[in-house]
């Protein structure tokens, strides 16, 4: 759609967007939206979906006009998504709008989840609401990009995230971590921005991790969902995740009460009838953590949307080595987009060149 913007509307755009990122990490599997209204020529209220279950954007801006005793009456709202028109776990929006008596909605991207697809837009219009969209479309789109692609295709992104040595080594003799406390807390951040974590069975018996968010604020959020390949049931029963009371899927290729059986794939379970597996639980961002047989696997069979390099200056001396490289990477097609220093390690991001960085915090917030 043609539409001529103000600078007006795209500075309330962008504050939409921006009070959007208050609800990353907390909101999945629904999207983050943003929403201001406001009233000549100034800004009366904003809102955003804060937390699951808590009330949609359009519904909190409306809160928050209300608690400051300002009318919405003929104002106009900036939404980043199409209001919905369903009851899910709060009431539709768009009847929140009505009720509001806004005149106008200003939205940036239409939503293409089935159950809203242009009917939140068109509930709008039969009532004489004035609707405009494509308002920082492709910024709305990005920040909101997992659900986009959950939507689409039924499969969650894939972010891989690889620490190593100097020298690519990924152990030494004395098992323990090697990359930086900064590093450490950047990786719980990233675990924080996603539905479900997967390791390979060897990384749980080597080193029994929790697979959980500690170092940063969890907030409202559950705990991710954890997720072992583990082709032959090889995982001890006594490891922190079978025993820490929160769920962990097996993953495997023999018929067994635990876990989950796919069909059997190069090396392991068949990992694209596993994404689609995963998609159809509403999993959206997947996080891959170890080790490098894993690593290896979901590189070589071109299933990686990004990648987190950790490299360490300290050397670890013999021992496994990561197997990943800046030619396998981009043989993956994923190209690099950024580089950060956690303490000293460097770090190396890297993204399908379609696919921009979900936002310049996404790591450091």
């Amino acid at each position: 759609m043609d539409t001529e913007w103000s600078e007006f509307d795209l500075a309330c755009m962008r504050r939409a967007l921006d009070v959007a990122e208050r609800g990353r990490g907390q909101v999945s599997p629904n999207p983050p939206v943003g929403c201001v209204l406001t009233r000549n020529g100034e800004i009366i209220a904003v809102g955003w979906h804060d937390h699951l279950g808590d009330l949609h954007a359009e519904q909190a801006a409306i809160a928050n006009a209300e608690s400051l005793g300002v009318t919405t009456e003929g104002c106009t709202a900036y939404v980043t998504l199409e209001p919905c028109n369903h009851f899910g776990r709060t009431p539709p929006c768009t009847q929140a709008l009505l009720w509001a008596g806004v005149k106008e909605v200003i939205v940036a991207t239409r939503d293409p989840n089935p159950t809203v697809r242009g009917e939140g837009i068109q509930v709008l219009l039969d009532a004489g609401i004035t609707v405009r969209e494509g308002l920082l479309r492709d910024d709305a789109q990005t920040q909101m990009q997992a659900f986009m692609h959950w939507c689409e295709c039924k499969r969650p992104l894939v972010t891989l995230k690889a620490a190593m040595d100097a020298n690519g080594v990924v152990d030494g003799e004395t098992p323990g971590r090697f990359t930086s406390d900064e590093s450490l807390t950047g990786a719980h951040r990233l675990r924080r921005e996603c539905d479900a974590i997967l390791v390979g069975v060897n990384t749980i018996i080597r080193d029994d991790p929790s697979l959980n968010i500690r170092r940063v604020n969890v907030g409202k959020r559950e705990q991710p969902l954890r997720i072992v390949l583990d082709r032959n049931l090889r995982i001890p029963s006594n490891a922190k995740v079978l025993t820490d009371g929160k769920e962990t899927i097996l993953v495997h290729i023999q018929p067994d009460s635990r876990g989950v059986a796919l069909p059997a794939g190069d090396g392991g379970a068949d990992l694209n009838a596993l994404l689609d597996h995963l998609g159809d639980r509403g999993i959206q961002e997947l996080l891959i953590e170890g080790g490098p047989i894993v690593w290896g696997q979901f590189l070589d069979e071109g299933l990686v949307d990004r990648a987190i390099i950790i490299q360490s200056d300290i050397e670890l001396g013999d021992g496994p080595e990561s197997g990943i490289d800046d030619n396998r990477i981009r043989e993956a097609g994923l190209e690099v987009v950024g580089n950060l220093d956690w303490g000293g390690d460097s770090v190396t991001l890297w993204s399908r060149p379609d696919l921009p960085w979900p936002s310049s915090n996404w790591l450091s917030n």
